[in-house]
């Protein structure tokens, strides 16, 4: 048998369960935290990738040796591959807090909504009673009462919870309209990305064929590199043989004697050594991270460089401006490339998946090297003085 709740219990239960719902207080969560970040850092390496692509445009517009201007050139569109890696990065990012926003507004609703539907459930069981069967119900009369009283101090609560109700429905078709666009954001950002690459792959496969004739040159560069690297122990090894090399060629290059006729004679320039001598210990300049991505693991300890968490498929660029003294797969390390910058000065980039460089080529701060190695997700970068690690992050602009 169904005992009948008084009325004035009804109406009370009802109001209690409407006061006791909590305001909105929107609580940031660690994964929030995260994509704020990500979006900090992809908007800031964005907006460096673009002013490199804009100032390796205008260096390449303004030299004349035909060899700079293809780099340069290639370096510009590399940095237009990374802004456009940077900016699909930032429209995941804000598409993924975009979701969560909206999620967390429909929880909220969903929660307000509940005490309301208990109260109208009520109010329709008051209203299935007739004003003249309530009074013939001893003591129906002082409960009605109490309850109109109590429903007058409430309704101000239940209007101001029924606004609050018509905000959030508000707030959620403004965040689906704001999701729309940032899926648009995405689209747009993907295809330029795809037809970022495709040029730099054309530009990269014309350069190529051009310097075909060197193709000689360049493969008893590479058996050097080879050799080079079997005769090494291990990766430090290697880069002690390279940087011996290079410091072998930069003294006989300072050897006093008959300098060969430059290509250009009319482009050609006394050197000051005074300058020359300032420069012995100028680092790379400029110098840049050779990828997009989450710096995981710094400089110091056991680390002798910096390691980047990027993206599958990730562009990989030069660091700075020098030589590729070797290109190719090293054991445990998968492709790798060393780069022999001036002054004695050493970097290495490992992680990489497709290499697009061979030894022997000459190269500008973001002259591409290849593509991440998907499998491995990160890239690393060591940078040597002499011999010495060096951490890189001072040197970056």
């Amino acid at each position: 048998m169904r005992v009948a709740l008084p009325l004035i219990v009804l109406v009370a239960l009802g109001a209690a369960a409407i006061a006791s719902v909590p305001n909105p207080a929107f609580v940031q969560e660690a994964d929030g935290t995260a994509t704020q970040q990500a979006v900090e850092r992809a908007r800031e390496q964005a907006r460096e990738a673009k002013a490199r692509g804009d100032r390796l445009e205008r260096e390449a517009e303004k030299t004349g040796d035909e060899a700079e201007k293809n780099a340069r050139e290639a370096a510009a569109l590399a940095a237009r591959v990374q802004q456009a890696e940077a900016e699909r990065v930032l429209a995941e990012a804000q598409l993924r807090a975009v979701g969560r926003e909206r999620s967390r507004l429909e929880a909220d609703l969903a929660a307000r909504q509940r005490p309301l539907m208990g109260l109208t459930a009520t109010l329709q069981r008051l209203s299935r009673n007739p004003p003249a069967f309530t009074l013939l119900r001893p003591g129906t009369v002082d409960e009605t009462l109490r309850a109109r009283a109590l429903m007058s101090s409430m309704l101000p609560v239940i209007e101001r919870r029924t606004a609050v109700l018509r905000e959030e429905v508000s707030a959620i078709r403004q965040v689906e309209r704001s999701e729309a666009a940032a899926i648009e954001r995405l689209r747009t950002t993907e295809t330029r990305l795809a037809e970022r690459r495709n040029a730099l792959l054309e530009t990269e496969t014309r350069q190529r064929l051009a310097s075909r004739r060197l193709g000689s040159e360049a493969a008893r560069e590479e058996e050097r590199a080879l050799a080079l690297a079997e005769r090494a122990r291990d990766l430090t090894g290697l880069l002690d043989e390279i940087d011996e090399a290079a410091s072998l060629r930069a003294r006989l290059a300072a050897l006093p004697g008959p300098k060969m006729r430059p290509a250009r004679p009319g482009e050609a320039r006394v050197e000051d050594p005074t300058v020359t001598a300032l420069q012995t210990s100028a680092s790379p300049d400029p110098y840049i991270l050779p990828a997009n991505g989450r710096l995981a693991e710094g400089f110091g300890g056991s680390s002798r460089g910096l390691t980047l968490a990027v993206e599958s498929g990730a562009l990989v660029a030069a660091p700075g401006a020098g030589r590729v003294a070797f290109a190719g797969p090293y054991s445990g390390y998968g492709r790798i490339v060393i780069v022999e910058h001036a002054n004695g000065w050493t970097s290495l980039v490992t992680g990489i998946g497709r290499l697009d460089v061979r030894v022997g080529e000459e190269l500008v701060a973001g002259s591409p090297l290849g593509v991440a190695d998907p499998r491995l997700g990160r890239v690393i970068l060591e940078l040597r003085r002499r011999g010495e690690p060096v951490n890189p992050l001072p040197l970056l602009r």
